[in-house]
């Protein structure tokens, strides 16, 4: 399955079977490298929140797994992305830019690899955020992101969506050397990349909490 430049998808990041969040974003390519996506500034986004609206993030994973949820619409106000999902990786890699929309870095976000579904008016890809990150710096320096994260939620495995902590780590190290090489995708291609100006953000697009495919 590969979808057409242009062409909006929601990549969707899934929770044993919740919708975590979800991101409308634009086809960049898609050939047998990988998909490569554009998530503009403006675009209409969800994320799951507890029902005071609370995010993942803003409480112990103890409270937040015993909490009722909902999703809440928002607006992606921050820099715009570019990520890329390597075909059949467990990780992706979002080029992260600055105020100015200059590029800044390369966070490289450690996930099941990602599940495409195709329903002729929507697409989207569904994966499973596994938590642990690595950011990389423009001089191939790196460092580990969200470890305290990590070990609080391997903590309660009965409730978090993490089988093997040692799994996600090794796909880490391994992403690790291909930054210190400075090999493909880290070798300062998309560095520069610039959207088609007819590219608008996109709304939420109808169905885009559609039951995840994983």
């Amino acid at each position: 399955m590969r979808f057409a430049p242009g062409r909006v998808i929601v990549h969707r990041n899934v929770r044993r079977g919740r919708i975590g969040w979800v991101r409308p974003a634009r086809v960049v390519s898609d050939d047998d490298r990988g998909l490569l996506l554009w998530v503009a500034r403006g675009t209409r986004v969800a994320s799951e929140v507890t029902a005071d609206g609370r995010g993942m993030r803003a409480l112990p994973f103890r409270e937040w797994v015993t909490s009722d949820h909902r999703l809440h619409v928002g607006t992606w106000n921050g820099p715009p992305v570019l990520k890329f999902l390597p075909a059949g990786a467990d990780h992706s890699v979002w080029f992260f830019r600055d105020a100015s929309e200059r590029f800044a870095s390369w966070y490289v976000n450690l996930e099941e690899h990602g599940v495409r579904w195709d329903d002729g008016d929507l697409a989207g890809v569904d994966m499973v955020d596994q938590d642990l990150d690595v950011v990389v710096w423009p001089d191939h320096t790196w460092e580990w992101k969200d470890e305290e994260e990590f070990a609080e939620r391997l903590a309660l495995p009965e409730h978090y969506w993490v089988p093997d902590a040692a799994a996600v780590r090794a796909e880490g190290e391994r992403v690790i050397k291909i930054a210190e090489a400075a090999q493909f995708p880290f070798d300062g291609t998309w560095c520069d990349f610039v959207p088609d100006p007819a590219w608008t953000a996109p709304d939420l697009p109808p169905g885009w909490d559609r039951p995840p495919v994983r």
